[in-house]
């Protein structure tokens, strides 16, 4: 059964209605459920289907390598083409002739009216190296797909990056020929609810949150799920038993997105290591890698694949932008599985430590960060252009440090200064944390235009305690919110 995605079906069926040619690029996440949604809103309407082979192989100690397989990938081509009923060819040797074929097969089966539907699943993984695959998807759709009205053709890939420098931002052959891009995101909270139900797995809305700040949304993850265990227990199976179907997930997903895994781990561990994130320079500092344009590409390709955001602190300088890792299943890794996993610690026995509740405060803003428009909906303020980023301020001689969870910018002139506090009871406001948001406000109110005034936001489990300094806050929202359905 699809959860949500009704935007997305709604796109693909208005499409496959059109009277014209179709090429659309569906791109997201590993796991996020791209396969899963073309087949189900498909079904028995696909005319011809492939997927790429993975470029992951495996040796004896179970660690994941790339590999480049042409050869293999044209075969594998051609063996789906004879499934499709295609006899009396031989494998093709090169991927035009590979397209011919298709294009061959494409008008033998043609009835004159009918829409005939090509799906290329994990289109990145076919693209090898010196392996002209992009020059015969260029001359299948610009010689001949294309003046076909009745041909619809989505290429899907978990590689954003790849998507969006061969497809999307193309400077050749596939120069703006894309007549669709979408780009399927990970399960919001509403949504992870609502798959939970599905499934007959009760679970608190508070354990919800948390699965977020683990899983990340992914639905791939969530199906692990089972519904006779306790949320603790779903954990202890998913990554830290000795047969965790997610023990490896990690390596694989670098592995399966980039063609230089190693670098790219290298450079979200950096990041996990500091919450505010790190500048370019303190990046190549810690990771030891050389200052360079691919450094650039590097980060791009984790900007545009939702591992990383850039962002930059009100009142600083645009030419010293932070880099902040906020993939919520890398930093649960990172933080927790990596290291447990050779020392055989349970997830059981760590889950009430200082480390995992200090862990669940950061994770929980990185779950309201992704859930703006649940916040803004809760504000009142769908209708107003805002800016959100985090903020954060270097102390001095005469003056401590701060860090702000999410300042929300409007145009109307308020700033939404937001502090996120995962608990398990009502926020108390204690005496020391009214002159710690005192002094934050003060320092944001040094960077701000004058005309804008600060409203004290407080993004809270179960809300606010009624105290002495309880009129801090000029507004509350509560994890329910965070949960409200948005169309």
């Amino acid at each position: 059964m699809l959860i949500g995605r009704e935007k997305e079906i709604n796109t693909l069926n208005r499409l496959y209605d059109s009277k014209s040619a179709e090429l659309v690029a569906l791109y997201g996440r590993r796991r996020v459920g791209k396969t899963y949604l073309v087949d189900e809103v498909f079904s028995e309407r696909i005319t011809f289907r492939h997927s790429g082979l993975s470029p992951i192989d495996s040796n004896n100690n179970n660690k994941a390598k790339r590999i480049s397989r042409m050869k293999d990938q044209l075969k594998h081509f051609f063996r789906s083409l004879s499934e499709c009923g295609v006899t009396g060819k031989k494998c093709p040797e090169s991927w035009l002739d590979a397209f011919y074929m298709l294009e061959d097969y494409l008008m033998e089966t043609d009835d004159g009216y009918s829409r005939q539907l090509v799906f290329i699943d994990e289109i990145q993984w076919l693209d090898t190296p010196r392996s002209g695959f992009m020059t015969g998807l260029e001359a299948f759709w610009n010689s001949w797909a294309c003046h076909r009205k009745n041909i619809m053709v989505i290429v899907c890939g978990s590689s954003t990056s790849w998507i969006l420098d061969k497809l999307v931002n193309n400077h050749g052959g596939l120069y703006g020929r894309l007549t669709c891009q979408i780009n399927l995101l990970p399960f919001n909270l509403h949504e992870c609810e609502q798959f939970y139900e599905a499934k007959g797995i009760v679970m608190s809305r508070y354990d919800i949150v948390q699965s977020y700040m683990m899983l990340g949304g992914i639905p791939y993850y969530m199906n692990y799920f089972e519904k006779e265990f306790s949320f603790p227990q779903n954990i202890e199976r998913l990554f830290f038993s000795i047969n965790s179907p997610l023990k490896n997930e990690f390596e694989r997903l670098f592995s399966s997105l980039f063609s230089n895994p190693d670098t790219m781990i290298n450079i979200v561990t950096a990041l996990s290591k500091k919450n505010k994130g790190l500048t370019r320079k303190e990046l190549l500092k810690s990771t030891k890698i050389n200052d360079s344009g691919e450094f650039s590409n590097h980060l791009n390709a984790l900007i545009s694949g939702a591992f990383i955001i850039k962002y930059t602190s009100i009142g600083s300088s645009k030419r010293e932008p932070l880099y902040k890792l906020t993939d919520p299943f890398c930093i649960f890794w990172l933080h927790f599985v990596s290291d447990n996993l050779r020392k055989r610690i349970s997830w059981i026995s760590i889950a009430d430590t200082p480390a995992v509740s200090t862990w669940r405060g950061y994770a929980f803003e990185n779950v309201c960060f992704n859930h703006i428009d649940q916040i803004k909906n809760a504000l009142g303020i769908n209708g107003i252009i805002t800016e959100e980023t985090l903020w954060s301020k270097h102390g001095d001689d005469d003056s401590a440090g701060t860090q702000i969870d999410l300042i929300i910018n409007r145009k109307d002139n308020v700033v939404n200064m937001c502090e996120a506090k995962f608990y398990g009871e009502l926020f108390a406001v204690s005496k020391d944390y009214h002159f710690t948001l005192l002094h934050r406000k003060n320092l944001l109110s040094e960077v701000i235009p004058k005309k804008s005034i600060i409203h004290s936001t407080l993004i809270t489990t179960y809300g606010l305690k009624q105290t002495e300094y309880a009129g801090d806050f000029v507004r509350v929202i509560t994890m329910d919110d965070l949960f409200r359905e948005i169309s």
